[in-house]
């Protein structure tokens, strides 16, 4: 601006989420926890959720943010200033999880234009928890098909874990196609509609029994964190990078179970065991180790301070996760495969009686079924092994997403790096090994043009 002063806008795409509610939500949770909490979040200086606006678009304008972005300065910055930032950043965690609410949804205005019957009130009656905004129940991200599927038929409010896990079932349903819609090419891992299917009627099961156990209650409380808490969303100081100056990006953010938030690590947190460093020998680079050990230095005091510092994580956090993935997995069988979640369900009902639970688990496969999936789940495998690879090399997020700035070199390194995965496969296939180049161009997780 002519004043020297700097705005940032934001104009939604179609994968933001619904129409209208995406907004909403967004600014009042912005407002919500610049009210409730001291979280460094910019202020919104106007916005419009009418698409009939002059600006013919829904858009926020809100303050610039001060500081550098931390996923730019990380690399920089010595393991002290990792573990300073990492304590910096729990703390704002702390607080997000301390506000208690009474339902499970997205946060909206009390005056947003919402069927009165969706919105369950606050105590601040300035506030309302209403429909969810959040991928999971909106197939509208990158990778889900909206010509088979608009959004769940249930998508919120829910005032207890019970109903909100049958809002995962359906959630789950709408995901599967028709069947005539289905790729011919698609590979055996994947899953036909019918597998789809019937593992959905299995999960449904298998929640009802599992929201029953008072230890997931206790780890289901309604919380609200940061949809999206890793390093391209945090600004720090430019002059001291562990004083956390911003947090951006609140978009779908959502008050969830509190076992929802234990799937995913930050990546300025993340262990060990999910770094493509993890299996760094002796015999590496010196830089390899240190960035390995950097990471089991970050790690630690990030679980140490979600452990202790905040209790509705605690409880989930000391769950055994087989007792929680189920629910984490069967909305997402289409896009992530029937063996992703297969493997959930087994894992679980070959451990039900050691993990406390009652009588015997709703899914029951036989040998046969056992046997057909260990086949399957070696392809599934390979494709996430590949990822991690190419996360580890390219730097790119689970999604495959770059900064703008090394586009070029990451497109030519992960052309490289496919042809050098296809000539594995031509290798193997001279040798009358399983893999063959055509399998292996399907396995590969990525566009390789």
């Amino acid at each position: 601006m002519g004043s020297g002063h700097r705005l940032a806008a934001k104009l939604p795409t179609k994968i933001a989420g619904p129409p209208r509610l995406t907004i909403n939500s967004e600014v009042a949770t912005m407002e919500y926890l610049r009210l409730k909490a001291s979280i460094p979040i910019p202020k919104v200086l106007t916005w419009s959720d009418d698409p009939s606006n002059p600006v013919r678009s829904e858009y926020i304008i809100q303050e610039h943010v001060e500081g550098v972005q931390l996923h730019g300065t990380w690399p920089s910055m010595s393991t002290h200033q990792h573990m300073l930032c990492t304590k910096a950043i729990s703390f704002l965690i702390k607080e997000m999880a301390a506000l208690d609410f009474p339902a499970f949804g997205s946060l909206y205005f009390s005056d947003s234009p919402i069927d009165q019957s969706k919105k369950i009130p606050l105590q601040d009656e300035r506030f309302c928890i209403g429909p969810s905004c959040s991928p999971i129940f909106w197939n509208t991200s990158p990778g889900e098909l909206e010509l088979y599927g608009g959004p769940s038929v249930d998508c919120g409010p829910w005032m207890d874990p019970s109903s909100y896990s049958l809002g995962l079932i359906k959630s789950g349903y709408t995901r599967i196609p028709q069947g005539y819609m289905v790729k011919d090419e698609q590979l055996p891992y994947r899953g036909s509609v019918q597998d789809h299917t019937e593992l959905m009627k299995a999960s449904q099961k298998v929640l009802d029994r599992l929201i029953q156990d008072s230890r997931i209650q206790k780890a289901a409380s309604p919380t609200l964190i940061h949809a999206d808490l890793h390093k391209r969303n945090i600004y720090v100081s430019p002059d001291d990078p562990t004083v956390v100056t911003g947090v951006i990006d609140w978009q779908s953010t959502s008050v969830e179970p509190a076992f929802t938030y234990c799937n995913e690590t930050p990546d300025f947190a993340s262990p060990p065991s999910e770094s493509p460093l993890a299996e760094v020998d002796e015999s590496a680079p010196d830089d390899q180790k240190k960035k390995l050990n950097d990471a089991k230095i970050c790690h630690q005091p990030y679980d140490v301070y979600m452990k202790g510092l905040v209790p509705k994580l605690r409880q989930a956090m000391l769950l055994d996760p087989a007792l929680f993935r189920p629910f984490l997995y069967c909305h997402t069988t289409w896009r992530d495969s029937a063996t992703a979640l297969r493997q959930e369900l087994m894992e679980l009902s070959a451990r039900w009686s050691d993990l406390g639970m009652q009588g015997s688990c709703p899914y029951l496969p036989d040998e046969q079924q056992v046997a057909n999936h260990a086949k399957l789940y070696e392809d599934f495998e390979t494709v996430q092994r590949l990822k991690m690879w190419l996360r580890g090399s390219l730097g790119t997020d689970s999604d495959g997403w770059v900064p703008n700035d090394v586009w070029e070199a990451a497109k030519d390194a992960h052309r490289a790096a496919y042809n050098e995965w296809i000539e594995t496969a031509r290798n193997a296939e001279a040798k009358g090994d399983e893999l063959t180049v055509e399998k292996a161009d399907r396995l590969w997780p990525f566009d390789p043009r």
